[in-house]
């Protein structure tokens, strides 16, 4: 259908002359179609310069239909030789902008085609800048390996469209949120540096292309700062080290920004894989009831920063982020998509228009609510629009004079102004009272059926201190009945209750807490998750009530603060105390409120089982580093100083590769060098080799030694040269010695896992550069697959799978998978230690295939989060008919089955895949041996 067919409003002329003037050079076009030129040249300078530069293209464009004349446009610039290729993008913007405007204006589309068809625009910019681009750098010879028909994929480079342009949602006037990766799979490990630095320049040469201002004017204005952090990193980084930044330092705003995230333009599989291994950062698979109080308190601060308070007055008003707004819309929807899109991904809509949609389908807001906010959201978006088009500017605020307001509202083709401003002002005050309440109130309930032990226990729910108080006991009476409505929903309520009444029954006070409960139900969520889910977190919280002031003090669900901000808080708590006693007390006491955080935030979803592993381990890291100084200090009180260099603390196993959980106990070596002095000098001074062995075992007392806050961790040293038969404390020299001469081989796998924790800091960077001489000396024997087949045999014919739901022990699962991953570090002298960095070491060095990676690092997630779930609900072999309703629903939540059948399934085609994996790579070895 032809543009002036689909004419369904005009614009008034503001200036009439200008518009008239405008329309005079178009007298073959229908007279609606000139009122259109007309209206629009008179009300903006910016499609009134547009019109004129564009004449002869723009009469051509309207007398066929829009679609056509887009496609056009953006097909233009595809022909242009590079040299040339900023010029012909310019041309194609003011093109675009000008039909867009014209289309917009005269009702031709809708906002999702207005806002399609910038983004598509911006889409072709990107794309042809970015493969034009690496295409020079392959015709240089930068780009190692790559081929002329490389470029068509920018080589394994993409560019991922965040915000407004991710959604789809490009506003007239918007610059451009990208964030620019590389695959570095695609390269060997010694070519990935002069990649980067190839793909690094064409970011920079895109960015200047697409947003330097020229005669023919710019493209889009380009940020690049939503990448990793941004401040430190280049403009083009890996997407290895892209997916390490997200797992262990991700902060909540940039796991809100990728909601919206998608690969625009290059290697756009390449980007869809790194989008997917992101899901479990951006979306929490549980009910997410800190998202709220995130939003709320994010629209507060931008309320603050922008002075946005107060009743809502028309000029001046900001479209975006004042009260009513479009962001009040965008909160409202992103808010509720993040509480529950990572258990229902129907939910994960990039589009506010859409997310509404989904979220009424869903039950998540009234079906009415969701058409009146969208219909207030389409609206905000063309007045918008309309204020970005007068002056082609990149702004919100509606104009501060009655002359600017008049344009506006002429522009959406309203003769009484007065009636359009009050119509706007409406639609403002609507939002604002829509948007308003972040907070649900609760549901009323009725007390359920309880069984005699049930209501014995509440019955005597009274007589607790905590309850006393007539106004404790009137507002706990108010949440009474939703609290036990959902205890009766737990597995074992009569034991899910018992926790609970252990935990009132050392309450000092709840007017504050039970008025939060009254609040906020969700926090009644939390404490039914932990008494009726995770026997271990709630006899902590029985016993330790107090951790609560953690969560109402409102840091409880802040972002994980990272191991060096736990070591500095650790040490500020050492200062604080008296003795050495007391410092080993206030650890623990610090550790299990901290262990009890990650255990909470896993259990609720907030963390996904990646993350959960890294946090214990961060954790015990921080620990350990700030306790291994006040060890020292305590035993050099009474020996002396530490003779030489000193002692580094390394930690083995899951602590080295940073993948702990709920129940992990630690490996731990001590490596000490004495440089040559032969004892220590203080009041009862020691020879050097009894020092150090003294020593080590005071930190293992201050670490495993029960205490009235219990005990910090267990610790296991079989991992140290010679295991249990060798010395405790091994001293540099011999243990370089040990390992080159005498190690067998599953130690030489256990070292691929190895990381100093605490010491010197040249004496850590001795061993560690002992550690990778090692893997690189001892990596490249016959014996090492055969070792590892005779290891793997004996240990399976040792111990066999604890149950049905087995997931460390046993052919194909974690067990097995880690030990083929350390073969890799081993065989290739890699530095990594986490399991994932191992297993891509052995693809970059061609031990695996891409389709062996690939299903060995997802059956190691699955496995792993099986592993780190039941760790935390019970620690006892998992055992799916014991730990009950609540723990079987977090089981699957976890995993993301719908059944326990699809569960077992899954896990039995993992082990069975993962077992083939195994047994090929060591069979071709043997083959290779025979050979």
């Amino acid at each position: 259908m032809s543009f002036a067919a689909r004419l369904t409003r005009l614009p008034i002329a503001h200036e009439a002359d200008r518009g008239a003037d405008a329309a005079a050079r178009f007298g073959a076009l229908a007279p609606e179609v000139q009122g259109l030129i007309a209206g629009a040249a008179g009300c903006s300078p910016y499609l009134g310069g547009l019109v004129m530069r564009e004449a002869e293209w723009l009469e051509a464009a309207l007398t066929g239909a829009p679609e056509a004349a887009l496609a056009e446009a953006l097909s233009a610039p595809g022909a242009a030789a590079s040299d040339a290729l900023g010029a012909a993008l310019r041309q194609a913007k003011r093109r675009v902008a000008l039909l867009v405007g014209l289309a917009d204006l005269g009702g031709v589309w809708s906002l999702e085609q207005v806002t399609g068809a910038l983004t598509a625009l911006a889409d072709r910019a990107v794309a042809l800048a970015m493969t034009r681009l690496v295409g020079d750098e392959i015709r240089r010879g930068k780009l190692p390996g790559a081929t002329p028909d490389d470029a068509a994929t920018a080589g394994g480079m993409v560019a991922i469209a965040m915000g407004k342009m991710g959604a789809g949602e490009l506003n007239y006037s918007s610059d451009i949120d990208i964030i620019c990766l590389f695959d570095d799979a695609r390269f060997d490990e010694g070519d990935v540096h002069e990649a980067r630095a190839a793909f690094i320049r064409v970011t920079r040469k895109m960015a200047a292309m697409l947003s330097d201002l020229t005669a023919e004017g710019y493209v889009f204005r380009t940020d690049l700062r939503l990448r990793p952090d941004a401040s430190v990193t280049p403009v083009c980084i890996s997407m290895s080290a892209a997916e390490a930044y997200y797992e262990a330092e991700g902060r909540t705003w940039e796991r809100a920004a990728y909601i919206k995230a998608r690969p625009c333009a290059g290697d756009i599989a390449a980007g869809a894989r790194f989008l997917n291994a992101l899901t479990p950062f951006v979306w929490r698979r549980h009910l997410d009831f800190a998202a709220i109080q995130d939003a709320h308190d994010m629209r507060l601060r931008i309320r603050d920063h922008k002075g946005l308070h107060g009743a809502i007055s028309l000029p001046g008003h900001n479209m975006k982020l004042g009260a009513g707004g479009i962001r009040e819309i965008e909160f409202f929807t992103q808010t509720r998509q993040l509480i529950a899109g990572g258990r229902d991904a129907s939910l994960r809509d990039r589009t506010t228009v859409g997310g509404l949609a989904a979220l009424a389908a869903k039950g998540w807001v009234t079906p009415e609510i969701a058409t009146e906010l969208t219909a207030h959201y389409r609206a905000h978006r063309e007045v918008e629009h309309r204020v970005q088009m007068v002056n082609d500017a990149q702004t919100h605020l509606l104009p501060a004079t009655p002359e600017g307001m008049a344009r506006i509202a002429h522009m959406m083709g309203a003769g009484d102004v007065a009636a359009w401003e009050e119509s706007l002002r409406t639609r403002l005050e609507r939002v604002e009272a829509l948007t308003g309440a972040f907070f649900a109130p609760s549901e009323a309930s009725t007390v359920p059926a309880m069984t005699p032990a049930a209501r014995a226990i509440v019955d005597g729910w009274r007589s607790h201190p905590v309850l006393r108080s007539a106004r404790a006991a009137t507002v706990f009476g108010r949440v009474e009945p939703e609290i036990l409505r959902r205890f009766a929903r737990a597995a074992n309520p009569d034991e899910a209750l018992r926790q609970f009444d252990g935990f009132l029954a050392r309450l000092p006070a709840g007017v504050q807490l039970f008025s939060l409960f009254e609040a906020n139900p969700q926090l009644i969520d939390l404490i039914v998750d932990i008494c009726g889910t995770a026997p271990g977190l709630a006899q902590y919280l029985s016993r330790n009530a107090g951790v609560l002031d953690a969560v109402l003090g409102g840091d409880f669900f802040a972002p994980w603060p990272g191991l060096a901000a736990l070591h500095k808080a650790l040490a500020g708590v050492f200062d604080a105390q008296p003795d050495y006693e007391k410092k080993l007390g206030a650890a623990r006491s610090f550790v299990k409120e901290w262990h009890f955080r990650i255990g909470v935030h896993h259990l609720r979803g907030l963390i996904d089982a990646a993350e959960v592993g890294r946090q214990y381990a961060d954790l015990a890291g921080a620990a350990l580093a700030a306790l291994w100084p006040e060890v020292q200090a305590e035993f050099a009180r009474k020996h002396g100083p530490c003779p030489g260099r000193g002692a580094v603390v390394l930690g083995m196993g899951s602590l080295g590769a940073e993948r702990l959980n709920a129940a992990s106990d630690l490996d731990l070596i001590v490596i000490y060098d004495p440089a040559g002095v032969e004892a220590s000098d203080g009041p009862r001074p020691l020879a050097t080799r009894p020092y150090y062995a003294r020593l080590t075992q005071a930190l293992l007392t201050a670490i495993s030694a029960p205490m009235a806050e219990g005990r910090l961790y267990a610790v296991d040293m079989r991992l140290r040269p010679s295991g249990r038969q060798g010395p405790v404390a091994t001293a540099l020299q011999s243990f370089c010695a040990y390992q080159m001469d005498e190690a067998w081989t599953w130690e030489h796998l256990a070292l691929t896992r190895a990381r100093v924790l605490a010491g010197p800091p040249e004496l850590a960077a001795e061993v560690e550069a002992a550690r990778l001489a090692v893997l690189a000396a001892k990596g490249q024997g016959a014996q090492v697959l055969p070792d590892l087949a005779a290891m793997r045999a004996r240990i399976f014919a040792a111990k066999a799978p604890d149950g049905d739901w087995e997931a460390k022990i046993g052919p194909g699962r974690l067990q097995d998978i880690e030990l083929l991953a350390q073969s890799f570090a081993l065989r290739v002298g890699a530095p990594a230690r986490r399991v994932e960095a191992q297993l891509r070491a052995g693809l970059r060095e061609g031990l695996i295939g891409k389709p062996a990676f690939e299903a060995l690092s997802s059956a190691y997630r699955l496995f792993w989060r099986v592993q780190a779930g039941g760790r935390l609900l019970t620690d006892r072999p998992l055992d799916m008919a014991a730990i009950g309703e609540g723990g079987v629903s977090f089981m699957l939540r976890e995993t993301g089955e719908p059944d326990l059948t699809a569960l077992k399934a899954r896990l039995d085609a993992a082990a069975q895949t993962v077992q083939g994996i195994v047994d090929a790579v060591l069979a071709a070895a043997a083959g290779a041996g025979r050979g």
